[in-house]
């Protein structure tokens, strides 16, 4: 594989320094140059711009140099869905050992595209795990977030039956995997001002493992040329919690834009394949028609408006999201489940239409050759609820680290 040259243009923006600078480095040998054969223009290798720390972020560099596997780590994978963070974790080092999900479209998913991964179609209230104990090293998912009633009550691990999350915790319970990965969405940080959090925080303290401080992970920061954000927990056995720390990945020096994601370029190695996708009706592409890239509903004529919006119109709030145009220079907005949603709207920037399946996949970092099976309504749905691969990705390799420090500690005895 060719090595990557940088242009003088593109290495002054990863170092955040202007054109001028860089010549003067180059003259002082403080920054090595290379010069095109046709033109002579001076040229960058990767190898020289990450001895600069702007440049290690930029490349992820200092984030990823021991994030080697020491061994193979294992895991088990709730929630499953059509495999953003499966893959995304795969591509870190971590090798699944089941997969459970009950959507049989997301099942398809995951069977098509990974024939070796073991995948289990079931409810997971019938899901026995105790046939994995001691044999995982970790394990994740993202359960669906049901409230708590408390009706006085002290929660614990019994009382929270019939809930998702119990299902998770009997898993870490039956398992007893060192670590654990949950990751779900931005709300529950707030969810009954706190207490569902909290008392889940509790239930994981009573079955003997040490929550990190849960953190929300903005998906533009890691690769991923989207405004999403999601809440990540992690955890460890209380045995390793005077022994080890984890550390939440570092955001990358670069924030990916749409053109990024649907374009030839540093994400993709070619322009998105067409692909099929919804459209519009008549009335809603004639007024989308109107709208700018970057603009929304607030562009529109004041009537245009009014007729648009309806009732919302007269309502507070920025309701940013309908009628909106991405533009090429920025992340797109959080894609939802389905892509024409009033109160999410994803136009493309040139066409009036919604993205396209393949489109919509990109923005999530899934690789092209990632297929989705059902419908094309059960397609985007699989797609809106993954994780962004790439941002997995990073999950993984922080979580790679921590399971090498507690390796580590484990050889010793």
């Amino acid at each position: 594989m060719n090595q990557r040259i940088f242009s003088l243009s593109e290495t002054a923006k990863i170092l955040n320094v202007d054109k001028e600078t860089l010549r003067r480095w180059d003259n002082q040998g403080k920054l090595k140059s290379i010069r095109n054969p046709i033109n002579n223009y001076r040229e960058y290798r990767k190898e020289d711009i990450v001895i600069f720390e702007k440049g290690k972020i930029y490349f992820n560099e200092s984030q990823h140099s021991n994030n080697i596997p020491l061994r193979d780590y294992k895991s088990i994978e709730l929630f499953a869905g059509a495999g953003g963070l499966a893959l995304g974790l795969e591509q870190a080092g971590i090798k699944h050992l089941l997969l459970n999900e009950i959507d049989k479209y997301a099942v398809k998913t995951l069977r098509k595209n990974k024939p070796e991964w073991n995948v289990i179609e079931e409810d997971i209230c019938n899901v026995d795990f105790r046939d994995y104990k001691n044999k995982i090293d970790l394990l994740t998912g993202g359960f669906p977030c049901q409230a708590f009633s408390y009706a006085g009550k002290k929660l614990g691990f019994e009382d929270i039956r019939g809930t998702m999350f119990f299902e998770f915790a009997r898993a870490l319970k039956e398992t007893e995997a060192p670590v654990f990965l949950a990751e779900n969405v931005r709300g529950l940080l707030s969810h009954d001002k706190g207490k569902t959090l909290k008392t889940m925080t509790e239930v994981l303290d009573e079955l003997g493992y040490h929550v990190f401080e849960p953190q929300i992970l903005k998906a533009i920061f890691y690769k991923v040329p989207q405004k999403r954000e999601r809440l990540i927990i992690v955890g460890i056995k209380k045995d390793f919690m005077d022994k080890v720390q984890y550390s939440y990945p570092e955001p990358y020096g670069r924030i990916y834009t749409l053109k990024d994601a649907l374009k030839k370029g540093e994400l993709y190695n070619c322009d998105v394949p067409k692909s099929e996708g919804q459209i519009y009706p008549n009335r809603k592409k004639e007024i989308l028609d109107m709208v700018k890239p970057g603009e929304c509903w607030r562009n529109l004529p004041i009537d245009i408006q009014k007729e648009y919006m309806k009732k919302s119109f007269y309502l507070g709030g920025g309701k940013t999201g309908m009628a909106r145009r991405i533009s090429w220079d920025e992340p797109c907005l959080t894609l939802t489940c389905a892509p024409a949603q009033k109160q999410t709207e994803r136009c493309h920037p040139d066409e009036t239409r919604p993205f396209e399946i393949r489109e919509y996949a990109r923005i999530q970092t899934f690789p092209d050759n990632w297929i989705f099976e059902g419908s094309q309504t059960q397609q985007y749905k699989q797609i809106g609820n993954a994780v962004p691969v790439n941002l997995a990705r990073e999950i993984g390799y922080s979580l790679v680290r921590l399971l090498n420090d507690i390796n580590k500690i484990e050889a010793q005895k």
